[in-house]
């Protein structure tokens, strides 16, 4: 199964148009089936954007377990 089919991505943002840059942002990817969070990154207003990006785009080409396996090392 997809990473996409099994787990979703949810990107809490400060603010669209004014973002101070010492602000903190969170990236969360959610278990659909159990609700739980299973990777969690606090990030700057910068780096929130190139983090998800990236996420979205192994969720959509990996296998779920291949992606966790991936992303786990990562994770802060």
């Amino acid at each position: 199964m997809r990473g996409n089919r099994a787990y979703e991505l949810i990107v809490h943002r400060q603010g669209r148009f004014f973002r101070p840059s010492d602000a903190i942002e969170q990236v969360e990817v959610i278990e659909i089936d159990t609700g739980e969070v299973v990777l969690f990154w606090d990030t700057r207003p910068r780096d929130t954007g190139k983090l998800a990006r990236a996420l979205r785009a192994d969720l959509a080409q990996l296998e779920a377990d291949e992606f966790l396996a991936k992303w786990r090392r990562y994770q802060a």
